[in-house]
């Protein structure tokens, strides 16, 4: 295994190298298409214990498995996201079905991002689960389930809306989490705009093939003008086509965007997930709280607030000395488990805010590099595409002047 402190990436190589269509039957024995993704590996300045495939063959579900792993193993981390599993926020002419081509194509590259991501962070590259996922052809599944993951998860799902109950909560968190619904809705506004506007470019785009159509039929008519009237439909005709190209260009970009909008959740799980660690901490002084009242209210025999049980002392009686005592040992064996319990909780909330901040503050580096790079490099492209339009039309004048 990678020692603590290193990433896997410096030490193997990490790729989703293509897709495969399959067919073959699942849980509930129906036949089903699905894809599976190669994941090739190359390991170099390495020892390790037993051999590793060069690769190996991944369906989707897998990596959402693995996700699901390291977020419930690794609550204080923003564990990076997977591509999505349907198209969102596409232009009309480009297909929605999970089983096209194009689409499974961009989810290769997201899905090798994915492996990219862990492999590169000084935490989760360092799992057994995530070597297990790259090196274990056959019986990965079961050693996830082993690890009792689950469980956990199940446990606290119960509590997620901790958020609502919590007395005192983290100002830092909570603005964080604030931040993750503004930076979610801002990126989901970006992306239907840059959609619309991909329609309409599409549109204007196969318009200027109509162009070429009419520059071709007019140049059949004329002996002078006819040579120059056929060269600037196609240059037209060229126009047109390119914009496919375009597109797909501007897809790439819009899906280092999403990753993002899907980021953002991740960043928000995070902000839940120590609401959960602040409301379990409450829970616990809160009833430590109540245990040592009522220890006090025995030792003195005063009932300072009304409950059931104060009303039936005053109806039929007093506890007697006896009873009273033991009691009491009860009590104060309940309240020595919940100090504890009080300082496990109070020790596992500072170490998670701890922990997470870290985390949060590499995040937020990582997040202003990569849209700066995706922004900046978006802009080039429209520029050029701008550029390629105006020699388009510089080509058709220079056609027109030599009619």
């Amino acid at each position: 295994m990678v020692e603590k402190g290193t990433s896997l990436l410096k030490k193997m190589e990490i790729s989703v190298a293509e897709a495969e269509k399959r067919t073959g039957k699942n849980a509930v024995n129906m036949q089903e298409t699905y894809t599976v993704y190669l994941i090739e590996m190359s390991v170099e300045h390495i020892i390790w214990t037993n051999p590793v495939p060069d690769s190996l063959w991944r369906r989707y579900s897998e990596f959402e498995l693995l996700r699901n792993y390291l977020l419930v193993t690794y609550p204080f981390l923003v564990v990076p996201p997977l591509p999505e599993k349907r198209a969102e926020f596409v232009w009309h002419k480009l297909s929605a079905d999970n089983m096209d081509p194009d689409f499974v194509e961009r989810r290769r590259v997201g899905l090798e991002n994915f492996l990219l991501r862990v492999a590169s962070h000084p935490d989760l590259s360092t799992d057994k689960i995530f070597y297990s996922f790259l090196t274990e052809e056959n019986g990965w599944k079961e050693t996830v389930f082993e690890t009792g993951f689950q469980a956990k998860a199940d446990s606290r799902l119960k509590a997620l809306n901790a958020t609502f109950r919590v007395k005192n909560p983290d100002k830092r968190f909570a603005e964080m989490k604030h931040y993750g619904d503004e930076l979610q809705s801002v990126i989901s506004q970006l992306l239907r705009v840059r959609a619309r506007a991909a329609d309409r470019l599409y549109g204007v785009y196969k318009v200027h093939g109509n162009y070429g159509r009419v520059f071709s039929e007019w140049s059949a008519i004329e002996k002078e003008m006819g040579d120059g009237l056929q060269s600037a439909g196609h240059h037209m005709d060229a126009y047109a086509a390119s914009v496919d190209d375009i597109l797909e260009e501007e897809e790439h970009y819009a899906d280092q965007m999403k990753e993002y909008l899907f980021y953002a959740d991740a960043l928000r799980a995070v902000c839940r997930k120590h609401e959960l660690t602040q409301y379990e901490l409450e829970m616990a002084a809160q009833d430590l709280t109540s245990k040592k009242q009522q220890r006090e209210e025995l030792a003195t025999g005063t009932i300072r607030t009304f409950s059931l049980k104060g009303v039936t002392s005053k109806l039929f009686g007093q506890e007697t000395p006896e009873q009273r005592e033991a009691k009491l040992k009860m009590l104060e064996t309940q309240i020595e488990e919940g100090e504890e319990l009080v300082k496990e909780r109070n020790a596992e909330c500072e170490e998670f805010v701890k922990s997470a901040w870290v985390d949060i503050e590499r995040f937020k580096e990582q997040k202003d590099h990569d849209l700066r790079e995706a922004l900046i490099s978006y802009a080039i492209m429209q520029i050029s595409m701008c550029k390629k339009g105006i020699q388009v039309w510089n080509n058709a004048k220079e056609c027109f002047s030599k009619m």
